[in-house]
């Protein structure tokens, strides 16, 4: 569905991506993990394509995005989702007109049709009760809800997430964990996760890749990478407390 061909990126003079190939298959979770600066949210931007490679291929469905035209990109990123680390809502709209905005803006839908899908997508994320509110008045955790549900209001093949538990609590990270692992189970969406939080990736992931001075040093199921031989993914585990016995272990959460 994705595929990275031989991409390289410099950025001020740094490689931040050195010749990385990768693909990602319709239907999994797949998690980027590494260390600050490794290249995770500028691999996601090429994805969407916000940043072209200075070498290598973008492809998605098949068909390589570098350099296609402005129509052909926007029906390309009619495809994604994307959850920004911050949510990014705008603070003086509703819940339910920050949910509606897709819609209104990329569509021709009337007014009740946009309602009968912004309550569909509410009640899903359990939000039923918030779309009055404004995102002033709502938690950390419920507005990366309605940032998600923004998010899948155009019916995405895949969802993006920048950091989707970052700033939150182990509580409440767990429970856009467990919405992201329903977001593929539910509705079949293919997710790509960035994520410094090594609990989450074992918990929702399919596959993880580690970027590490702009090189995958691995690339395995949740199974696989906690047993890795290479010593900068064990370091990695063991700076997290991770061992080789947990919720991932069972294969249960991301089934």
């Amino acid at each position: 569905m994705i595929r990275f061909e031989n991409i390289t990126k410099v950025l001020g003079g740094k490689t931040v991506l050195d010749n990385i190939s990768f693909e990602v298959s319709a239907g999994e979770t797949f998690v980027i993990v590494g260390l600050s600066g490794a290249g995770k949210s500028v691999t996601l931007k090429h994805m969407i394509r916000l940043m072209l490679p200075d070498s290598g291929n973008v492809v998605v469905d098949g068909e390589p995005i570098n350099h296609i035209g402005r129509t052909a990109l926007q029906t390309v990123r009619t495809k994604f989702g994307v959850l920004f680390q911050s949510a990014a809502l705008l603070q003086w709209m509703t819940v339910k007109d920050n949910v509606a905005l897709p819609l209104r803006e990329h569509t021709k839908m009337d007014e009740e049709e946009i309602g009968r899908l912004v309550a569909e997508k509410l009640r899903l994320l359990n939000l039923s009760d918030a779309g009055d509110k404004f995102p002033a008045d709502l938690s950390g955790g419920m507005q990366k809800r309605v940032g998600l549900a923004r998010a899948i209001i155009m019916s995405p093949q895949i969802v993006l997430y920048d950091e989707p538990t970052s700033g939150l609590d182990p509580v409440t990270s767990r429970r856009i964990d467990d919405l992201i692992v329903n977001m593929r189970r539910e509705l079949g969406i293919t997710s790509v996760v960035v994520t410094h939080d090594l609990h989450s990736a074992l918990s929702i992931g399919s596959r993880i890749m580690m970027l590490h001075e702009g090189k995958i040093v691995e690339n395995a199921t949740p199974e696989e990478f906690i047993r890795s031989k290479d010593e900068t993914v064990k370091s990695f585990l063991e700076s997290q407390y991770i061992t080789k016995k947990g919720k991932w272990e069972t294969g249960l959460s991301h089934e």
